[in-house]
């Protein structure tokens, strides 16, 4: 019996001792891995499909090759079935579904409903605080850029409340009419509150009562001869102009919709989504779905909106570029999800079409893009193999760099590069484990080569998945260290190249070793720019864990130096200041409240860092 026989017959064998109720199924391999993530309305029903159907898939087929054991569970309806399917593919990532990758949270704006005097700023994450939350933007710069554009409107603090609290004059933000300084009582209570209220109003969609409001307030404040006043309240409408006409208020009135556009060619797919909320557009988003190269565009973006939704809050419309089986059911269980009822259906009316376009246009530049740069990418990474004679393919490159400051904060650090360009997801950093190591760059590369390969060796999921090509940022000496450590893991087949700096470390002048030759490139050639690309990013990186590392042991340093103040009490002032440097300038009253602190304690942190 061949394997895809033997696979068909431990689902057949299966399929009579499950009930026939909806839920999800996991094809599991020989090793443990989960191949694949199903659901169905009913799973011994859908599962028959794999045994009875004669012309599968070829990845089908593939995939019931490597099938050795079959797990299911039981949901109470096929809305709740689909949710747990979304939740275990984002979570396992097998490899035989559509993955959403470069999946996060995206920053809302966030006012304090219950705050004396509200902040105006940025939040990711669970709402968990009382408040108003303005959102999604598609990214934190185009959140920072409407912040900024809103303190100009309405003049909200946005300093967070321990820097609020301790000052004694305003800050430069009050200078340059960016914010109306309630720190130091430049307003009163019930007008600051009355400029939240306009914000909220204007976020929420209001403008026009706020636009109309203030060119009143600038007639009758240069009718007075006050023209101090009339110019801020002129600064204040030029701004609100500004985020109308960059936001576009657009021409088909969608208060809150999520526009979605699938775009596929070469057997690659673009999903690009658009934020409309208040009858604004907030930003947009690309994404690059992993799938099979035939899957169909219709299931590819049925099973985007599973994953895309499943962390996220839903809007009242989700418009797309094309028709999806799964409408009905997706439409079903956002609706029970929200509470409320959820519109999900493909654009057909003219305006709608007009936006749905729009979304689709852009899905198509961002693959275009897309496929340029990984097909430059593949010719870099083709180039390398020739010039350094490998032997195969070449799909994942990781590069290792360490950094340190006379021994003390050592940290080593590896980045990974592949046909899709920087994977930052893959990325690592390693505390240095053995103290005899932590000044010396041979022992440090040892220990971060052998933590992180014998890790890979033993866990063999995706996301420790072994290099094709390991990159080492040193000279001969790192090489054999790094060579002998892979070699005593078994490991012999991986190639290692070593980057060293010229006698004077310019750039141009590296030498590389591998496999017992020296190689050196000419300065214009492309590959050389490319491996400085790779040994620049990865010290980069290392450089910037190293200085968080020491910045945050630094901080550390101040509360150990306090008699008194132990781990308990340093986490409490920590969790509540959020950092050594804002307990360095708490007030006395501010140190009291903090739970655990008490006023003799409180006394000694204070006097700690005031006394002269």
């Amino acid at each position: 019996m061949n394997s895809l026989d033997l696979g068909k017959k431990i689902i057949k064998d299966k399929i009579p001792l499950i009930p026939n109720n909806p839920g999800i199924y996991k094809m599991i391999s020989s090793n443990g891995e989960i191949l694949y993530i199903g659901k169905a309305k009913n799973i011994p029903n859908r599962l028959k499909s794999y045994v009875t159907e004669s012309n599968l898939p070829i990845r089908t087929e593939r995939m019931l090759s490597l099938t050795h054991n079959l797990e299911t569970t039981i949901t109470s309806n096929e809305s709740e079935a689909l949710l747990l399917e979304a939740n275990l593919i984002k979570k396992h990532k097998p490899r035989y579904n559509i993955l959403l990758r470069d999946d996060k949270s995206f920053p809302y704006i966030y006012i304090g409903e219950k705050d004396t005097w509200p902040q105006l700023t940025k939040l990711r994450g669970k709402k968990s605080r009382e408040g108003y939350y303005f959102g999604p933007f598609a990214s934190i710069g185009s959140a920072n850029w409407t912040i900024k554009i809103l303190q100009k409107i309405f003049l909200l603090r946005v300093c967070d409340d321990t820097v609020f609290r301790n000052r004694d004059r305003a800050c430069i933000l009050y200078q340059i009419r960016r914010c109306s300084a309630p720190c130091v009582d430049k307003i009163k209570q019930n007008d600051y509150n009355n400029l939240v209220k306009d914000a909220v109003d204007f976020i929420s969609g209001k403008s026009k009562r706020i636009q109309k409001n203030l060119s009143e307030e600038m007639e009758q404040a240069s009718k007075d001869q006050d023209y101090e006043k009339a110019a801020v309240l002129r600064d204040r409408i030029k701004a609100l102009t500004q985020i109308q006409s960059s936001q576009k208020i657009n021409q088909t009135n969608l208060k809150e919709a999520d526009v979605i556009s699938i775009f596929k060619e070469s057997g690659r797919t673009c999903v690009q989504v658009f934020f409309f909320r208040s009858k604004q557009n907030w930003g947009n988003q690309a994404y690059f779905p992993k799938h099979d190269p035939d899957e169909k565009e219709s299931k590819i973006l049925s099973s985007f909106l599973g994953q895309f939704y499943e962390n996220k809050t839903v809007p009242n419309l989700v418009l797309l570029n094309q028709e999806i089986n799964d409408e009905k059911l997706l439409k079903k269980t956002f609706s029970k999800k929200e509470g409320k009822e959820i519109i999900v259906k493909q654009a057909r009316s003219k305006d709608e079409k007009i936006v749905s376009n729009m979304a689709e246009k852009n899905a198509k530049q961002a693959l275009t893009q897309k496929i340029l740069e990984t097909e430059s990418n593949s010719k870099l990474i083709d180039n390398l193999a020739d010039k350094f004679n490998l032997k195969f393919n070449v799909n994942l490159i990781e590069v290792y760099d360490n950094s340190h400051t006379q021994g003390s904060d050592s940290v080593g650090a590896f980045i990974a590069f592949g046909k899709d360009g920087f994977i930052k997801k893959r990325y690592r950093k390693f505390n240095i484990r053995s103290e005899t190591v932590r000044s010396d760059d041979y022992g440090m590369m040892k220990e971060v080569l052998r933590r992180r390969f014998s890790k890979a060796l033993k866990d063999e999921s995706s996301t420790n998945a072994l290099p094709d090509l390991v990159l080492i940022d040193g000279g001969k000496g790192q090489y054999s260290v790094s060579r002998e450590t892979l070699n005593d893991l078994g490991l012999h087949e991986i190639p290692i190249i070593a980057i060293a700096k010229g006698k004077n470390r310019n750039a141009g002048d590296e030498t590389f070793f591998h496999d017992g030759k020296i190689i050196k490139f000419k300065k214009n050639e492309p590959t050389l720019f490319f491996l400085q690309r790779l040994r620049d990013e990865s010290h980069r990186f290392a450089v910037s864990t190293h200085r968080a590392k020491r910045r945050k042991n630094l901080s550390k340093s101040m509360l150990d130096q306090i008699s008194g103040v132990g781990r308990n009490r340093k986490r409490a002032l920590l969790n509540h200041f959020g950092s050594a440097k804002s307990v360095e300038s708490a007030s006395f009253e501010d140190l009291k409240s903090v739970d655990g602190i008490e006023e003799k304690v409180a006394k000694k942190i204070h006097d700690f860092f005031h006394e002269e």
